[in-house]
C-alpha cells in the first residue's frame, strides 16, 4: 500500500479539481470545443475572475491545457478520457439516485 500512496494522493488532487459543480460545467463546455474565458463568461452568469480561477485549478492538475492566440488564451481538455467520469457519474446517478434526479428535473421544469 505504501508504494501506491503517492499515486492515490495525485488521484485525490484530480478528484478535488473535479469536485466543484462550476468546474464540471466548464469542463463539459471545453470538451465540446476550444474556448477562451470570455466565451465561457458569455455563456454563463459567472464573472471573468471566477472563470479564470476555476480554469487555473483545472489547468494546474493537467485536466485542461491553455494556448495563447493573440491576446486571448484558449482552453481545451488535455486528456479526453477524463470525460468518461461524466458517463460513469451519470450511470451511477441513474441507478442510485433516480428519485433525486427526477425531483431536480421537476424543479427545473417549474422554474
Amino acid at each position: 500500500m505504501e508504494e501506491y500512496h503517492g499515486q492515490y494522493l495525485l488521484i485525490g488532487e484530480v478528484a478535488k479539481a473535479l469536485a466543484h459543480p462550476t468546474r464540471l460545467f466548464i469542463l463539459e463546455l471545453i470538451a465540446r470545443k476550444r474556448v477562451c474565458v470570455q466565451d465561457i463568461v458569455d455563456m454563463t452568469s459567472y464573472d471573468q475572475s471566477t472563470i479564470s480561477r476555476h480554469l487555473g485549478i483545472l489547468a494546474s492538475t493537467g485536466i485542461v491545457t491553455a494556448q495563447r492566440c493573440g491576446h486571448r488564451i484558449y482552453y481545451r481538455v488535455k486528456h479526453p478520457c477524463i470525460m468518461n467520469f461524466f458517463t460513469c457519474a451519470r450511470v451511477f446517478l441513474d441507478e442510485e439516485h433516480a428519485d433525486k434526479l427526477t425531483e431536480l428535473r421537476r424543479q427545473s421544469e417549474s422554474a
